[in-house]
């Protein structure tokens, strides 16, 4: 008997020891299923936000512009090469970041002396600026799949920043490639005097406001 008065005690002891194992052992499941969870929503999430790029298709994108001769006329203009990069997480392009850069070689007003003059120091200089490059900073939502498109324009070696209109016509899912395409229309006007464009003609010869015309066809790169 005396020794069962002493062994039990030992028991007691043995028994806090064995609560407290459970009640540690209890805590860090619960930890870790919390833990668990957190990572599980973190993934989940990622793979919801994931970002997706999309690259212009050449043959269904077109970069225009229009200036104003002596007043009276409107001349329109092109640029046959360039390429523009989306990066967008939502399906709507809400979030969406653009990337452009054209060749100012590739000026084209279908008129080969006029085109001769552009590309000359008198204009875009392409000797000493052969690209000119937009980069958005900003997108705010106007209505249902219109935004006004905010970024960095360098043209001649300046950079500004700009607003444009900008329309996403959707997504659709390309018959010949298999993936999605998606739409834009972008308008807008920018101030050649910005850019130190064109100087020495004068706005009676050359309207100082030039408007932006772009339409482009996106591919899903990834």
């Amino acid at each position: 008997m005396f020794k069962h008065l002493l062994l039990k005690p030992s028991l007691e002891i043995l028994s806090l020891r064995q609560i407290n194992f459970k009640i540690k052992l209890s805590r860090s499941k619960t930890i870790m299923k919390k833990t668990i969870i957190v990572l599980a929503v973190v993934l989940l999430s990622t793979a919801s936000f994931a970002q997706t790029t999309w690259k212009n298709d050449p043959m269904h994108s077109k970069l225009g512009f229009t200036v104003t001769h002596l007043m009276v006329s409107d001349v329109d203009g092109i640029f046959t090469d360039f390429s523009c990069t989306i990066t967008a997480a939502k399906p709507d392009f809400s979030d969406a970041r653009f990337y452009l850069t054209v060749n100012t070689t590739s000026v084209n007003t279908d008129v080969d002396y006029r085109d001769k003059d552009l590309r000359s120091g008198n204009y875009f200089d392409v000797a000493n600026f052969p690209t000119m490059t937009f980069t958005s900073t900003g997108i705010t939502a106007v209505s249902a799949n219109h935004y006004k498109l905010s970024g960095n324009l360098t043209l001649h070696g300046v950079t500004k920043p700009v607003t444009m209109d900008l329309w996403y016509r959707g997504t659709i899912a390309n018959p010949m490639t298999k993936k999605d395409d998606a739409g834009f229309k972008l308008t807008g006007v920018i101030k050649r005097s910005d850019f130190n464009f064109a100087s020495q003609a004068g706005t009676t010869m050359l309207s100082d406001e030039i408007t932006i015309n772009a339409n482009g066809e996106f591919g899903k790169a990834n």
